[in-house]
């Protein structure tokens, strides 16, 4: 059992998976700061300014200003915004995630393209063209 899990980690595939979670923590960080300071500011901008990570709704009586302020006072709360807000979220970190695989693919596509090419070699004439020269050389001769 101790060898297979030897032979386990010592294929490339657990590497790989271990270099890509940690790329995606640091991807995650980037996009986090694309939508953050970039992207929901601009959603704010054509919605007229609405935070939508501050609607809510109590589920019981009381009033807040904020939902920080009901969190804090122990409130039950219905956070819908920050629900919409992590959908929003999700679509915009799936599309960058789709355009960098879209990218990674033609890339891929472009690479096996160029491999696929082989230069032409001339491999002159065939064995039965030059049988055919030869006759034709002994008719002439004849």
């Amino acid at each position: 059992m101790i060898q297979e899990f030897k032979d386990f980690i010592a294929k490339g595939n657990v590497m790989d998976m271990a270099v890509g979670i940690i790329i995606g923590a640091a991807f995650t960080a980037i996009v986090t700061s694309l939508v953050d300071d970039l992207i929901n500011p601009l959603i704010g901008l054509f919605t007229g300014g609405v935070d939508f990570s501050n609607l809510f709704v109590t589920l019981d009586a009381g009033e807040y200003a904020s939902l920080q302020q009901a969190r804090d006072a122990g409130a039950s709360v219905f956070a819908y915004g920050s629900f919409i807000t992590a959908i929003i979220n999700f679509l915009i970190i799936a599309w960058v995630v789709f355009m960098l695989v879209k990218m990674v693919n033609r890339v891929k596509a472009s690479a096996a393209k160029d491999d696929d090419v082989a230069p032409a070699v001339d491999t002159g004439p065939s064995e039965k063209d030059l049988l055919i020269d030869i006759r034709d050389a002994l008719r002439v001769r004849a």
